[in-house]
C-alpha cells in the first residue's frame, strides 16, 4: 500500500481527520483562552506587588503574591490539571478546567513579565501623572500600564507559544486536543507512524509560523521606537 493510500485510510476513509480538526480547535480555543486569563491574573499581581512595594500596611498583600507564584510554579502543569478536575473543579468538562487550569498556571509567570515590564517604565511618568492631580491608581492606568504592555507583547507572544504546547498534556483530563485526538486516531487505526507525525507538523508549523510573526511584530515595534 502506497503512503498516500495509507493517509486516506488512516485519515478520510475512517472519517477521523474530524477527530484531528477537533482536537485542534480545542487546542487552540484552551491556548487562547489560558493567555488571555494569565495576561488578566499575572497584570493584577505585578500591579499589586507594585503598590504594596515599600508599604507596611500593604505587606499581607505582597506575601499573598509571592506565595501564589512560589506555589503555581512549583507545582508540574499535569500535576495542577489533575488537581483542579479531580478534586476542585469535579464535574465540570475539562475544556473549561484546562482554560482554568493553564490561565492559572501562566498567570504566575506572566505575572514576572509584567511586572518587568512596569519597572521598565521610567519613574519620572508616575511622578508626571501625579503631578498632573492625578491618583496613584489613575496615573498607572492611563500613563504606567500603557508603555508597559507595550514593552511585554513580545514576551506575551512567547509565554502563548509555551502555553500551545503545554495544552499537549490536557489529554490527561479527557479534553480531545489535538495530541489526545492523534493518540485516539492511532489506537482506532493501529497507524503509529501516520497520526503522531501529523500531530507532530501542526505543532511544528504553528510555533514556527507564531515564531515567524512575532519576528515581524518585534521589527514593528522597533522601528515605530525609533520613530518616536
Amino acid at each position: 500500500m502506497s503512503w498516500f493510500a495509507k493517509l486516506h485510510e488512516t485519515f478520510i476513509a475512517t472519517g477521523h481527520y474530524k477527530l484531528i480538526l477537533n482536537g485542534f480547535k480545542n487546542t487552540i480555543i484552551i491556548t487562547l483562552g489560558a493567555l488571555l486569563i494569565g495576561v488578566v491574573i499575572g497584570s493584577v499581581i505585578a500591579i499589586a506587588k507594585y503598590f504594596s512595594e515599600g508599604v507596611p500596611s500593604l505587606k499581607v498583600v505582597d506575601v499573598i503574591c509571592d506565595f501564589y507564584v512560589t506555589v503555581i510554579r512549583g507545582i508540574p502543569v499535569v500535576v495542577l490539571l489533575l488537581i483542579f478536575y479531580f478534586i476542585v473543579l469535579t464535574g465540570v468538562e475539562g475544556v473549561p478546567v484546562a482554560i482554568l487550569t493553564f490561565g492559572i498556571n501562566s498567570g504566575a509567570y506572566m505575572a514576572e513579565v509584567v511586572r518587568s515590564g512596569i519597572n521598565a517604565v521610567d519613574k519620572g511618568q508616575m511622578e508626571a501623572g501625579r503631578s498632573l492631580g492625578l491618583s496613584k491608581m489613575q496615573a498607572m492606568r492611563k500613563i504606567v500600564f500603557p508603555q508597559a504592555i507595550r514593552n511585554i507583547l513580545p514576551a506575551i507572544g512567547n509565554e502563548m507559544i509555551a502555553l500551545l504546547k503545554e495544552t499537549s498534556v490536557a489529554g490527561y483530563v479527557a479534553v480531545v486536543d489535538l495530541t489526545r485526538a492523534g493518540n485516539l486516531v492511532r489506537n482506532n487505526t493501529f497507524d503509529a507512524i501516520n497520526p503522531l507525525m501529523l500531530v507532530a507538523l501542526v505543532y511544528l508549523i504553528l510555533v514556527v509560523g507564531l515564531t515567524r510573526l512575532l519576528k515581524v511584530f518585534e521589527r514593528k515595534l522597533a522601528r515605530s521606537d525609533k520613530r518616536n
